[in-house]
């Protein structure tokens, strides 16, 4: 397979490498010039953050990243007043630090906080664009710059685990699945340093494992994983080595299904 490059993609740029699958980046351009909070949908590891960094450094705006999980409180994302030398002294918290520097605020796995803490965010993803921290009877205004990303993998949705209607209906969303094969080469190449004969030969293989059952696996091999092979590979693994360390052993623990992935290794891949 042949790829070609084109000017902009081989340009050294100081903003981190992101190789658009649409027109994601015209969207976010779009929702960030209007002050309109976004939603990015898609599976882990293929590339929703990395949207977020390239985005932040592009548009010249500073970026404070939240990875949310299911004891992160309301406090955790506004503030709270802390003991400090003695006194009582109150620390901002992210979201209120993003709202302050006019920053982009990115809630990293929003599903995983409990609803009640989202509903923070509520009047920022609005039309109020404000932020209100009742404990110094205080009123924060969001300036131009600031802006409110939230990112989930819908896979791993359930009753008891998702957005709540009042939090999805205030968001615009840009919808992720992993690349094209000659794009992932692409990343590939630029990620790791690796040759474009071993990027094509890789590839094929998590490309091979996404179109297995699903219900055999927990996850597929991402994006993220597949950088990973290449730059154990550019240590001097073998390609197989390298793919079972990087992308395989991690994605599951039953012995029966990693017979069956190996096998797969071994079809796609040389010694």
């Amino acid at each position: 397979m042949q790829v070609a490059f084109s000017a902009d993609e081989w340009r050294t740029v100081e903003q981190p490498y992101y190789l658009p699958s649409g027109n994601e980046i015209e969207v976010f351009q779009a929702e960030h010039r209007q002050r309109l909070p976004l939603m990015l949908k898609g599976p882990t590891g293929c590339g929703k953050t990395r949207l977020v960094e390239h985005m932040a450094t592009r548009l010249g705006v500073p970026l404070i990243t939240i990875a949310c999980h299911e004891d992160i409180t309301a406090a955790d994302l506004v503030g709270r007043y802390l003991l400090h030398g003695g006194e009582t002294v109150w620390v901002d918290g992210p979201l209120t630090r993003a709202v302050r520097r006019g920053a982009i605020c990115y809630l990293d796995e929003v599903v995983e906080a409990r609803a009640d803490t989202t509903v923070a965010i509520h009047p920022l993803a609005d039309h109020r664009r404000e932020l209100n921290l009742e404990r110094l009877d205080e009123t924060l205004h969001a300036p131009d710059n600031f802006m409110l990303v939230l990112s989930y993998n819908p896979g791993y949705q359930s009753v008891l685990k998702d957005l709540k209607q009042s939090t999805r209906e205030r968001m615009v969303g840009i919808e992720f699945d992993y690349p094209p094969a000659e794009r992932e080469i692409r990343i590939l190449m630029q990620e790791s340093g690796i040759d474009q004969v071993h990027a094509v030969e890789l590839v094929t293989l998590p490309h091979a494992i996404r179109g297995l059952d699903a219900s055999m696996l927990p996850d597929v091999c991402s994006t993220r994983t597949l950088v990973s092979t290449a730059r154990l590979l550019c240590e001097g693994l073998s390609s197989r080595a390298a793919a079972m360390a990087a992308m395989l052993l991690p994605l599951c623990d039953d012995a029966e299904v990693m017979r069956g992935l190996r096998e797969v290794v071994n079809t796609y891949l040389p010694d």
